[in-house]
C-alpha cells in the first residue's frame, strides 16, 4: 500500500513537470514564524536561438499604401460640379473626383488660379481622365491678394469714370460761400482751394465738419488745399483758434534757426493742416529774389538760387514724409515782375537766366518729388512772347522735357485779371487744357467746366489728353495716401 502511494507521488510530480503546474513546481521551506511557505524551484536559463514572439499589441502598425493619407498641392486648372483638375509647379495636371464634403473653399470659391490642396489615399498616375484613389479632403483657398502698382490702379479707376466725371477732376476751385457740398457731386470737383474767409468765422470743430462734409459727397476724394506759406501769405493761422501766432515766413525761420527751424516749422504745420482734414499746401515759394523791392521778395527765401535749392529739398521732403501735397510755384519763377493779379506782366529777362537761376529751385523741388508745379500767369518772352506760361504750350514743354517734371501741372488762378485780360472769360480753361495744363485752379468753375466739356465733344480737346491729366492726378492722390474704390 504504502509502495503503491508512493508510485502515485513520483508520477504526479512527473506530470507537474511536464505541464508546468506551478503548484507541482515549488519547494517547501520554513518561514520565520515556522509555517513552511514555497517559492517557485528556478529553471536554468537556456539560450534561445529564435525570435520571441511579440503579443498582438505591440505589433507594428504598418499600413498598406492604399491607407496612407498624402498630400499634393498647386492651383487650380479646371473645375466642374464634381471634378477639379489640380496643376502642379512643374506642370503635370491631375483630376480629382470630388463632393460636397470633401470639399472647402475660401471666400472666392473654386476659381481658375486658387491655390489647392488634395489629400488623398492610393497612388497618382499620370492619367487626365480622373484619378483612381480616395480623396480624403480638397481645400480650395482664395486667390492670392495682388498688390497693383499705383499706376494699375490709376488706369482701373479712370475705365470707371465718365467724361464729366474726368473733366470735373481736373479742376480746384475756390471753395464756393453757397451750396459747397452740393456742388462737389454736381461738377465731380477735384479740389477745393479754401481762403481766410473759410477759417474766419468757423470754429476748429466746424472747419473739420467741413471737410469731412466735402469728402462724403465726392466719388474720389478730393484735395482740400490752402495757401498756408508762412509771412506775407496765411490764411489759418492768422486767427488764434488755430495758433497762437502766424507761421514766420521762411526768411524769418533761416535766420532765427537755419534749416533745423524751417523742419520742425514744416512739421506743425503738416500736423495742423491734417488735423483739419486739409490735404494740399500750396506751398513752397521757388521763387528766387534777393531784392527787398521785389513784390515777389517777402514770399521767397530771399537767398540765392543755390541756397533757395536747398531749402525747397529740404520742406518738400519734410511735406512728403508728413503725406502733405506741396506744389512748386511759380514757375518758371517770378523774378522781379508785378502783381499778376492786377494785370499783364511781361518778363524780358533771358532764358539764360532762368537755367542758371530761376529753375534750380524747381529742379530741386522735383527731384524730391514734389507732387505738383504751379505755373504763373507770367509773359516770359525769352520762351514764349505770346502766351502767359500758364496758357503757354512752349513752356509747359520745357517743364516736361527739360526738367524732367513728371507730376500734376497746375495754373494760378484763371480768374486773375492777367488771364481775363488775354483771353476772356469763357476760354480760359479751354485753352489751358490744350497748354497742357493738368489741374485748373479757378474760381469760375460752373463756366469753365461746361466749356471744357463741350470743346470734348466737339473734338477740340482730344479725351486722350483729358485721360493723361487725370491719371497723372491720380496717381498723385494715390502717393498721397487716398483710398479711392475702382
Amino acid at each position: 500500500m504504502k509502495k503503491a502511494l508512493l508510485y502515485i507521488l513520483i508520477l504526479l510530480c512527473v506530470l507537474g513537470s511536464m505541464f508546468g503546474c506551478s503548484s507541482f513546481n515549488q519547494a517547501k521551506t520554513a518561514s520565520p514564524n515556522g509555517k513552511s511557505t514555497s517559492i517557485p524551484l528556478q529553471e536554468p536559463e537556456k539560450e534561445s536561438t529564435s525570435t520571441p514572439l511579440q503579443e498582438k499589441g505591440d505589433q507594428p502598425n504598418i499600413k498598406s499604401d492604399s491607407e496612407t493619407e498624402k498630400t499634393i498641392s498647386g492651383t487650380v486648372y479646371d473645375g466642374t460640379m464634381q471634378t477639379i483638375t489640380l496643376e502642379t509647379k512643374d506642370g503635370n495636371r491631375y483630376l480629382f473626383i470630388r463632393s460636397p464634403n470633401t470639399t472647402e473653399t475660401g471666400a472666392d470659391g473654386i476659381l481658375i488660379g486658387c491655390p489647392v490642396t488634395v489629400i488623398y489615399k492610393g497612388t497618382l498616375t499620370a492619367e487626365s481622365n480622373g484619378q483612381n484613389v480616395t480623396v480624403v479632403k480638397i481645400i480650395v483657398g482664395d486667390l492670392p491678394k495682388v498688390e497693383l502698382s499705383d499706376q494699375q490702379q490709376a488706369q482701373n479707376i479712370l475705365k470707371g469714370m465718365t467724361l464729366e466725371e474726368k473733366v470735373g477732376q481736373m479742376f480746384i476751385v475756390r471753395c464756393p460761400k453757397e451750396k459747397a457740398v452740393a456742388k462737389v457731386s454736381e461738377y465731380h470737383l477735384g479740389g477745393y482751394i479754401l481762403f481766410d474767409r473759410d477759417f474766419k468765422a468757423p470754429t476748429k470743430a466746424q472747419v473739420i465738419a467741413n471737410n469731412q462734409s466735402y469728402q462724403r459727397a465726392s466719388k474720389i476724394p478730393m484735395l482740400i488745399s490752402v495757401d498756408e506759406e508762412g509771412g506775407p501769405i496765411n490764411r489759418i493761422s492768422l486767427y488764434q483758434k488755430f495758433r497762437a501766432v502766424p507761421f514766420w515766413s521762411s526768411q524769418d525761420l533761416y535766420k532765427e534757426g537755419g534749416l533745423d527751424l524751417i523742419i520742425s516749422d514744416t512739421k506743425e504745420k503738416c500736423t495742423l493742416l491734417n488735423s483739419l482734414g486739409i490735404n494740399l499746401n500750396l506751398a513752397p515759394v521757388c521763387d528766387v529774389s534777393t531784392n527787398s523791392a521785389d513784390y515777389i521778395y517777402g514770399r521767397t527765401f530771399g537767398k540765392t538760387a543755390s541756397l533757395t535749392a536747398t531749402y525747397i529739398k529740404t520742406v518738400v521732403e519734410t511735406m512728403n514724409s508728413m503725406k502733405m501735397g506741396s506744389a512748386l510755384k511759380h514757375f518758371p519763377g517770378y523774378g522781379n515782375n508785378v502783381d499778376t493779379h492786377t494785370g499783364i506782366s511781361y518778363d524780358k529777362r533771358p532764358y539764360q537766366t532762368f537755367e542758371t537761376s530761376d529753375f534750380l529751385p524747381f529742379i530741386a523741388g522735383i527731384k524730391a518729388n514734389a507732387g505738383a508745379v504751379l505755373v504763373s500767369h507770367n509773359i516770359v518772352t525769352s520762351m514764349d512772347a505770346e502766351h502767359p506760361a500758364s496758357l503757354s504750350l512752349k513752356i509747359h514743354r520745357i517743364l516736361r522735357e527739360e526738367l524732367g517734371f513728371q507730376g500734376v501741372i497746375m495754373t494760378d488762378d484763371l480768374y486773375m485779371q492777367a488771364i481775363k485780360q488775354f483771353t476772356g472769360e469763357q476760354q480760359a480753361a479751354v485753352t489751358a487744357v490744350l497748354a497742357k495744363n493738368d489741374l485748373i485752379c479757378c474760381t469760375d468753375f460752373e463756366v469753365q467746366i461746361p466749356a471744357v466739356i463741350t470743346a470734348v465733344k466737339n473734338g477740340t480737346i482730344a479725351e486722350s489728353q483729358i485721360d493723361e491729366s487725370v491719371t497723372r492726378i491720380l496717381l498723385w492722390k494715390l502717393k498721397l495716401g487716398f483710398q479711392i474704390a475702382s
